[in-house]
């Protein structure tokens, strides 16, 4: 079995196995930034190269974790992170938002917390109902041709609006929950 494989139609090549961070910074109790930062830099050194987190986890905590984690490593892997569940100032979900302003900003944020100028596979957390999937994958299409994103992915789609988010632009990486 190759021990890395290209992600979908993309250039990215990562390893077989990546590390969610989720637990990292909220869902699973308590959390300790000195033992995930070591956590993180392991995994690295192991040849894990591939992490994902999201904007929604610990409410951008998350991604400043890996952003200082991997500060001056960052050449040496992929990160995935995740939009479009909106959370409140004290961590409250106040739903989805797949407009085109609100994917911008929240790519933006993404960037500075993650620090980085470029977010290697930038997933669609939830698909917002209000917002057509054309228009949602047109505007990280947008991201991909400024060089703010590389690769494009969605999360708990079901076959007919992967095909629709498809025809737009190439979907990398489809994750299921």
């Amino acid at each position: 079995m190759e021990s890395r494989i290209t992600l979908g139609h993309s250039t990215l090549n990562i390893g077989r196995i990546g590390l969610g961070c989720m637990g990292m910074s909220e869902f699973y109790g308590s959390f300790d930034e000195e033992k995930s930062v070591r956590t993180l830099h392991k995994a690295l050194d192991l040849g894990v190269d591939f992490f994902d987190t999201a904007d929604m986890y610990g409410s951008g905590a998350n991604e400043e974790l890996l952003g200082r984690a991997f500060k001056g490593r960052r050449d040496r892997l992929v990160l995935a992170t995740k939009f479009a569940v909106m959370r409140g100032p004290k961590g409250e979900f106040l739903g989805l938002n797949g407009k085109p302003e609100y994917i911008r900003e929240a790519c933006e944020k993404s960037l500075k917390r993650l620090q980085t100028e470029r977010i290697d596979l930038y997933y669609m957390h939830r698909k917002d109902p209000k917002v057509a999937i054309e228009d949602i994958v047109g505007t990280l299409a947008e991201l991909v041709h400024e060089g703010k994103v590389k690769a494009i992915g969605l999360s708990e789609v079901d076959p007919d609006t992967l095909r629709r988010a498809h025809a737009v632009h190439p979907i990398t990486a489809l994750q299921t929950e």
